[in-house]
């Protein structure tokens, strides 16, 4: 009885280890740990009022994980960070920038006051 019980026990514990697939659907949206993953282009996009900005995506098993920002004449580095939501935002703790990524546009937003910096923009 024992030895089945602790059997058991080893085969939970490494499934528990285990990272869920990513689940991908036809619409170009995944999700994995409660967070969504849009297949959304790298390059120059361009936002109201004329703003423009650069993203270069980095793909880690099919997940964008960073982004590299192009703003103003600098370059930031935003990481992945968990949302509530479950949308892809990524933030650069230097600077306090967070972009958030939708599938029809992204937004960029001083994190520490919320404000948005760069709203609706597109890849062209």
């Amino acid at each position: 009885m024992t030895r089945a019980l602790l059997a058991s026990l080893a085969l939970l514990i490494s499934a528990c280890s285990l990272q869920p697939p990513v689940v991908e659907q036809d619409d170009g949206i995944s999700s994995q740990h409660g967070q969504f993953h849009f297949v959304l282009p790298s390059g120059k996009y361009n936002c109201d009022q004329g703003l423009q900005l650069g993203l270069q995506r980095e793909m880690q098993g099919k997940v964008n994980h960073r982004l590299q920002l192009d703003w103003k004449g600098r370059r930031y580095q935003l990481e992945r960070d968990f949302s509530e939501s479950g949308l892809p935002r990524f933030e650069d703790a230097a600077s306090g920038l967070v972009w958030i990524d939708l599938p029809w546009k992204g937004l960029l937003l001083d994190g520490r006051t919320h404000a948005p910096l760069a709203n609706d923009c597109k890849a062209s």
